[in-house]
């Protein structure tokens, strides 16, 4: 593949799709992200069937998805999503600050969790994150998906002795990811490069045979493989 080939794919845009039963706040999410240079928004959705239909028909690289909508919520339409395009990345961006919630959309495959507070910078930059397969979540939710991972490593279950081995460099790296770091953080935090945190997250979701670093952070910690304290 020539250079000029992979320079015009590194600059096509991210494509996005947004899901909120609320027309006033989708419609003015999809206006403020199509003036970002790499940010498509090709389809937009209120509520979580028609989700999963842009989702199969689109298959966008990201899906900003509202957690509280009519006919189908928006935990059941991520996990709906990821049946029918395993490839988009999901952020659920939401009012709701309930840990449940931010449990239960992790579990059905969510790559980030943002309050509606959040800027447009913000929610431009974790649309850039979950993209390139990290996850982005507001820092007081990830404050609170700690403690929930604390309360599941707690449980009277045994380590898992058939789960494949990680090292410890990959396990320090998890651990980084349950309290919601992102590459360029982690890099710092352990003094290595980005792309060696890439090369280790990588290295995690081979070995454990699964699609995002959050889902490797839950198997890691039911298996106790992982150490939060």
């Amino acid at each position: 593949m020539t250079e000029s080939v992979i320079s015009v794919r590194q600059r096509e845009p991210i494509r996005v799709a947004v899901v909120d039963d609320q027309e006033l706040f989708r419609r003015g999410l999809v206006m403020l992200l199509s003036v970002e240079d790499d940010i498509e928004v090709v389809g937009e959705a209120s509520d979580g069937y028609e989700a999963a239909e842009i989702a199969a028909s689109l298959v966008p690289d990201v899906v900003l998805l509202d957690v509280r909508m009519p006919k189908r919520t928006g935990i059941e339409a991520c996990a709906a999503i990821k049946e029918v395009a395993p490839s988009a990345n999901i952020i659920m961006l939401t009012v709701s600050d309930e840990e449940a919630d931010l449990y239960e959309a992790i579990k059905s495959g969510a790559s980030g969790y943002l309050l509606k507070d959040a800027s447009i910078d913000q929610v431009a930059q974790a649309v850039r994150l979950v993209a390139d397969g990290q996850s982005l979540i507001s820092p007081s939710m990830a404050a609170k998906l700690l403690e929930e991972f604390k309360l599941i490593a707690s449980a009277g279950s045994k380590p898992d002795s058939i789960a494949p081995r990680l090292t410890q460099r990959e396990l320090d790296v998890l651990k980084l990811v349950a309290r919601g770091l992102n590459n360029k953080d982690i890099a710092t935090d352990l003094f290595i490069s980005e792309n060696t945190v890439k090369n280790h997250v990588r290295n995690i979701l081979e070995k454990l045979q699964l699609h995002s670093r959050m889902e490797a952070v839950m198997y890691a910690v039911r298996a106790k493989l992982l150490d939060l304290t």
